[in-house]
Protein backbone atom coordinates (compact mmCIF):
# COMPACT_ATOMS: atom_id res chain seq x y z
CA UNK A 1 0.00 0.00 0.00
CA UNK A 2 1.30 3.45 -0.91
CA UNK A 3 1.57 5.83 2.04
CA UNK A 4 0.76 9.48 1.14
CA UNK A 5 3.56 11.95 1.82
CA UNK A 6 3.08 14.73 4.36
CA UNK A 7 3.03 17.25 1.53
CA UNK A 8 0.21 15.38 -0.17
CA UNK A 9 -1.70 15.12 3.10
CA UNK A 10 -1.32 18.85 3.74
CA UNK A 11 -2.73 19.58 0.29
CA UNK A 12 -5.57 17.16 1.00
CA UNK A 13 -6.39 18.98 4.26
CA UNK A 14 -6.40 22.38 2.55
CA UNK A 15 -8.76 21.06 -0.13
CA UNK A 16 -11.14 19.55 2.43
CA UNK A 17 -11.18 22.74 4.50
CA UNK A 18 -11.57 24.88 1.39
CA UNK A 19 -14.69 22.90 0.51
CA UNK A 20 -16.13 22.97 4.03
CA UNK A 21 -15.37 24.60 7.36
CA UNK A 22 -12.23 26.46 6.33
CA UNK A 23 -14.37 28.27 3.78
CA UNK A 24 -16.92 28.97 6.52
CA UNK A 25 -14.17 30.40 8.73
CA UNK A 26 -13.07 32.85 6.02
CA UNK A 27 -16.63 34.02 5.42
CA UNK A 28 -17.17 34.27 9.17
CA UNK A 29 -14.21 36.64 9.60
CA UNK A 30 -15.43 38.82 6.73
CA UNK A 31 -18.97 38.89 8.16
CA UNK A 32 -17.60 39.85 11.58
CA UNK A 33 -15.65 42.76 10.07
CA UNK A 34 -18.74 43.82 8.13
CA UNK A 35 -20.86 43.90 11.29
CA UNK A 36 -18.20 45.67 13.36
CA UNK A 37 -17.77 48.42 10.77
CA UNK A 38 -21.52 49.01 10.47
CA UNK A 39 -22.49 49.39 14.13
CA UNK A 40 -21.52 48.20 17.61
CA UNK A 41 -21.33 44.41 17.61
CA UNK A 42 -24.07 44.17 20.24
CA UNK A 43 -26.50 45.63 17.69
CA UNK A 44 -25.71 42.95 15.12
CA UNK A 45 -27.94 39.97 14.40
CA UNK A 46 -26.84 36.48 13.40
CA UNK A 47 -29.52 34.25 11.90
CA UNK A 48 -28.67 30.56 11.70
CA UNK A 49 -31.53 28.95 9.75
CA UNK A 50 -32.97 31.30 7.16
CA UNK A 51 -35.97 30.89 4.91
CA UNK A 52 -34.80 30.76 1.29
CA UNK A 53 -38.08 31.20 -0.51
CA UNK A 54 -41.54 32.62 0.19
CA UNK A 55 -42.99 29.54 -1.56
CA UNK A 56 -43.36 26.70 0.92
CA UNK A 57 -42.20 23.72 -1.12
CA UNK A 58 -39.39 25.58 -2.83
CA UNK A 59 -38.17 26.63 0.60
CA UNK A 60 -38.32 22.99 1.71
CA UNK A 61 -36.40 21.93 -1.41
CA UNK A 62 -33.68 24.52 -0.83
CA UNK A 63 -33.34 23.52 2.84
CA UNK A 64 -32.97 19.82 2.00
CA UNK A 65 -30.49 20.52 -0.81
CA UNK A 66 -28.37 22.61 1.57
CA UNK A 67 -28.30 19.78 4.10
CA UNK A 68 -27.45 17.13 1.52
CA UNK A 69 -24.66 19.03 -0.24
CA UNK A 70 -23.16 20.23 3.07
CA UNK A 71 -22.47 16.58 3.89
CA UNK A 72 -20.49 15.87 0.71
CA UNK A 73 -17.17 16.91 2.35
CA UNK A 74 -17.92 14.35 5.08
CA UNK A 75 -18.14 11.64 2.42
CA UNK A 76 -14.87 12.94 1.01
CA UNK A 77 -12.99 12.63 4.31
CA UNK A 78 -14.50 9.20 4.96
CA UNK A 79 -13.12 8.18 1.58
CA UNK A 80 -9.70 9.63 2.40
CA UNK A 81 -9.61 7.89 5.79
CA UNK A 82 -10.55 4.48 4.45
CA UNK A 83 -7.48 2.29 4.04
CA UNK A 84 -7.55 0.44 0.74
CA UNK A 85 -5.03 -2.39 0.75
CA UNK A 86 -4.07 -4.31 -2.33
CA UNK A 87 -5.11 -7.92 -1.92
CA UNK A 88 -2.31 -10.47 -2.18
CA UNK A 89 -2.76 -13.47 -4.52
CA UNK A 90 -5.12 -15.91 -2.88
CA UNK A 91 -6.05 -13.34 -0.18
CA UNK A 92 -9.46 -11.73 0.12
CA UNK A 93 -7.83 -8.39 0.94
CA UNK A 94 -8.92 -5.99 3.61
CA UNK A 95 -10.25 -2.51 4.01
CA UNK A 96 -9.84 -0.29 7.05
CA UNK A 97 -13.24 1.32 7.51
CA UNK A 98 -13.19 5.06 8.22
CA UNK A 99 -16.36 4.61 10.26
CA UNK A 100 -14.58 2.18 12.55
CA UNK A 101 -11.39 4.24 12.64
CA UNK A 102 -13.31 7.35 13.78
CA UNK A 103 -15.69 5.52 16.05
CA UNK A 104 -18.50 6.88 13.88
CA UNK A 105 -20.73 3.83 14.14
CA UNK A 106 -23.25 2.12 16.42
CA UNK A 107 -20.82 -0.31 18.06
CA UNK A 108 -21.71 0.90 21.57
CA UNK A 109 -24.99 2.84 21.35
CA UNK A 110 -25.83 2.95 25.06
CA UNK A 111 -22.46 4.26 26.20
CA UNK A 112 -22.23 6.75 23.32
CA UNK A 113 -25.70 8.08 24.14
CA UNK A 114 -24.88 8.53 27.83
CA UNK A 115 -21.62 10.29 27.02
CA UNK A 116 -23.41 12.48 24.49
CA UNK A 117 -26.05 13.48 27.00
CA UNK A 118 -23.40 14.27 29.60
CA UNK A 119 -21.39 16.35 27.14
CA UNK A 120 -24.49 18.24 26.02
CA UNK A 121 -25.25 19.19 29.63
CA UNK A 122 -21.61 20.06 30.33
CA UNK A 123 -21.39 22.38 27.32
CA UNK A 124 -24.96 23.63 27.01
CA UNK A 125 -25.55 25.14 30.45
CA UNK A 126 -22.33 27.21 30.61
CA UNK A 127 -22.92 28.31 26.99
CA UNK A 128 -26.08 30.12 28.03
CA UNK A 129 -24.16 32.03 30.66
CA UNK A 130 -21.37 32.84 28.22
CA UNK A 131 -23.89 34.11 25.69
CA UNK A 132 -25.51 36.35 28.30
CA UNK A 133 -22.11 37.64 29.39
CA UNK A 134 -21.11 38.33 25.80
CA UNK A 135 -24.30 40.28 25.20
CA UNK A 136 -23.76 42.30 28.37
CA UNK A 137 -20.16 43.08 27.37
CA UNK A 138 -21.19 44.02 23.81
CA UNK A 139 -18.97 41.40 22.15
CA UNK A 140 -21.72 39.06 20.96
CA UNK A 141 -24.45 39.63 18.40
CA UNK A 142 -28.07 38.75 18.95
CA UNK A 143 -28.43 35.15 17.75
CA UNK A 144 -31.61 33.97 16.04
CA UNK A 145 -31.37 30.15 15.84
CA UNK A 146 -34.24 29.87 13.38
CA UNK A 147 -36.06 32.24 11.06
CA UNK A 148 -37.95 29.59 9.12
CA UNK A 149 -41.64 30.11 8.54
CA UNK A 150 -43.98 27.79 10.43
CA UNK A 151 -44.78 24.88 8.14
CA UNK A 152 -45.45 21.21 8.82
CA UNK A 153 -41.86 20.43 7.86
CA UNK A 154 -40.14 23.16 9.91
CA UNK A 155 -39.29 21.06 12.98
CA UNK A 156 -38.09 17.99 11.00
CA UNK A 157 -35.89 20.22 8.84
CA UNK A 158 -34.43 21.94 11.90
CA UNK A 159 -33.62 18.52 13.39
CA UNK A 160 -31.96 17.45 10.14
CA UNK A 161 -30.05 20.75 10.08
CA UNK A 162 -28.81 20.14 13.62
CA UNK A 163 -27.65 16.63 12.72
CA UNK A 164 -25.97 18.00 9.59
CA UNK A 165 -23.94 20.51 11.63
CA UNK A 166 -23.02 17.87 14.19
CA UNK A 167 -21.81 15.32 11.65
CA UNK A 168 -19.97 17.88 9.51
CA UNK A 169 -18.13 19.54 12.38
CA UNK A 170 -17.25 16.55 14.53
CA UNK A 171 -16.18 14.24 11.72
CA UNK A 172 -14.03 16.87 9.99
CA UNK A 173 -12.78 19.17 12.76
CA UNK A 174 -12.15 16.42 15.31
CA UNK A 175 -11.87 12.99 13.72
CA UNK A 176 -10.33 13.85 10.37
CA UNK A 177 -8.08 16.75 11.40
CA UNK A 178 -6.67 15.04 14.48
CA UNK A 179 -5.83 12.02 12.34
CA UNK A 180 -4.05 14.16 9.73
CA UNK A 181 -2.32 16.39 12.30
CA UNK A 182 -0.95 13.24 13.91
CA UNK A 183 0.48 12.17 10.55
CA UNK A 184 2.09 15.62 10.25
CA UNK A 185 4.00 14.77 13.42
CA UNK A 186 2.19 17.37 15.54
CA UNK A 187 1.92 16.93 19.30
CA UNK A 188 -1.52 16.20 20.73
CA UNK A 189 -1.83 19.61 22.50
CA UNK A 190 -0.96 21.45 19.26
CA UNK A 191 -3.44 19.39 17.24
CA UNK A 192 -6.20 20.05 19.80
CA UNK A 193 -5.40 23.78 19.88
CA UNK A 194 -5.56 24.19 16.08
CA UNK A 195 -8.73 22.12 15.81
CA UNK A 196 -10.38 24.16 18.57
CA UNK A 197 -9.34 27.53 17.11
CA UNK A 198 -10.78 26.49 13.76
CA UNK A 199 -14.06 25.56 15.47
CA UNK A 200 -14.16 28.96 17.12
CA UNK A 201 -13.23 30.83 13.95
CA UNK A 202 -16.19 29.72 11.86
CA UNK A 203 -18.48 31.02 14.61
CA UNK A 204 -16.89 34.49 14.63
CA UNK A 205 -19.78 35.94 12.63
CA UNK A 206 -21.78 35.63 15.88
CA UNK A 207 -19.20 37.67 17.81
CA UNK A 208 -16.26 37.02 20.12
CA UNK A 209 -18.32 35.31 22.83
CA UNK A 210 -19.33 32.40 20.58
CA UNK A 211 -15.75 32.21 19.29
CA UNK A 212 -14.48 31.69 22.84
CA UNK A 213 -17.29 29.32 23.80
CA UNK A 214 -16.90 27.13 20.73
CA UNK A 215 -13.11 27.08 21.06
CA UNK A 216 -13.50 25.81 24.64
CA UNK A 217 -16.03 23.25 23.43
CA UNK A 218 -13.49 22.22 20.81
CA UNK A 219 -10.83 21.60 23.45
CA UNK A 220 -13.20 19.42 25.50
CA UNK A 221 -14.44 17.45 22.48
CA UNK A 222 -11.00 16.95 20.95
CA UNK A 223 -9.47 15.92 24.27
CA UNK A 224 -12.23 13.37 24.83
CA UNK A 225 -11.72 12.03 21.31
CA UNK A 226 -8.02 11.47 21.97
CA UNK A 227 -9.05 9.37 24.99
CA UNK A 228 -11.85 7.34 23.40
CA UNK A 229 -11.19 7.48 19.65
CA UNK A 230 -14.94 7.72 19.15
CA UNK A 231 -16.57 10.63 17.38
CA UNK A 232 -20.14 9.35 17.87
CA UNK A 233 -20.64 10.77 21.41
CA UNK A 234 -19.49 14.16 20.09
CA UNK A 235 -21.96 13.98 17.22
CA UNK A 236 -24.78 13.08 19.63
CA UNK A 237 -23.90 15.91 22.04
CA UNK A 238 -23.58 18.49 19.27
CA UNK A 239 -26.83 17.40 17.63
CA UNK A 240 -28.69 17.61 20.95
CA UNK A 241 -27.37 21.12 21.62
CA UNK A 242 -28.41 22.34 18.19
CA UNK A 243 -31.79 20.61 18.26
CA UNK A 244 -32.64 22.27 21.59
CA UNK A 245 -31.52 25.66 20.24
CA UNK A 246 -33.14 25.42 16.80
CA UNK A 247 -36.40 23.67 17.66
CA UNK A 248 -36.81 25.33 21.05
CA UNK A 249 -36.46 28.78 19.53
CA UNK A 250 -38.78 27.92 16.64
CA UNK A 251 -41.53 26.61 18.95
CA UNK A 252 -41.17 28.89 21.96
CA UNK A 253 -39.07 31.87 20.90
CA UNK A 254 -41.92 34.30 20.28
CA UNK A 255 -43.80 33.09 23.34
CA UNK A 256 -40.93 34.12 25.59
CA UNK A 257 -40.27 37.38 23.77
CA UNK A 258 -37.43 36.27 21.50
CA UNK A 259 -37.20 36.71 17.75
Amino acid sequence: MLVPSRRRLRLEVWIVLGLSLGQSAVYSVVQLLDKMTRAPLAEGISTLNRSQSTREYFDLTYQLLDIIFALVPVLLVLYFLTDQRQAAPGDAGSSGSAFRKLGFNFARPGRDLLQGLGLAALIGIPSLGLYAAGRALGITTSIIPSALDAYWWTVPVLILSAIRHAVLEEVIVVGYLLDRFGKFGWSTPLAIAVSSLLRGSYHLYQGFGPFIGNAIMGVVFAWLYTRTRRVMPLVIAHALLDIVAFVGFSLFGKAVGLG
